[in-house]
């Protein structure tokens, strides 16, 4: 509690239970941080809204739930915070992300994980345009007359 001349001020200080694992993912210039909290009912919010009114193509839906189709269950809460990049790129960050918490929660689910793609980093990213052309490739259109 903060005290001043005129006025009383509290600050509330939302702590987290000490079970919830936490990873962080990138997908170009996305970043995800994600907290899995064990024993839940499978709800996932991504930036305090649910994952349907977030991602509404459910490509990306799809996407963010592939960890869990893997290992076979989804008894987990996920808080999710993405900032940065577009939305694959974000969905792409979260995915990793939520892989790399449930190995830290249970080491035996890194053999399926590993085996279906999802503890690699997608490195690619966009190539900087280089002095001397219209884009990164791309040349000026060239005119003989």
């Amino acid at each position: 509690m903060i005290e001043t001349e005129h006025t009383t001020i509290e600050k509330t200080v939302e702590k987290k239970p000490k079970n919830n694992l936490y990873a962080t993912g990138k997908r170009k210039n996305s970043i995800a941080r994600v907290w899995l909290i064990p024993n839940g009912k499978g709800d996932i919010k991504v930036n305090k809204k649910e994952l349907n009114k977030y991602f509404i193509r459910p490509l990306f839906n799809m996407l963010i739930n592939k960890p869990f189709e893997t290992i076979n269950n989804n008894n987990f809460d996920v808080k999710v915070s993405v900032k940065g990049g577009g939305l694959s790129g974000q969905a792409s960050a979260i995915k990793l992300a939520i892989s790399r918490a449930l190995v830290s929660y249970d080491p035996k689910f890194r053999v399926a994980l590993k085996k279906n793609g999802l503890l690699t980093r997608d490195s690619r990213v966009v190539e900087r345009k280089k002095y001397g052309r219209r884009k990164a490739r791309r040349s000026f259109q060239f005119s003989k007359r």
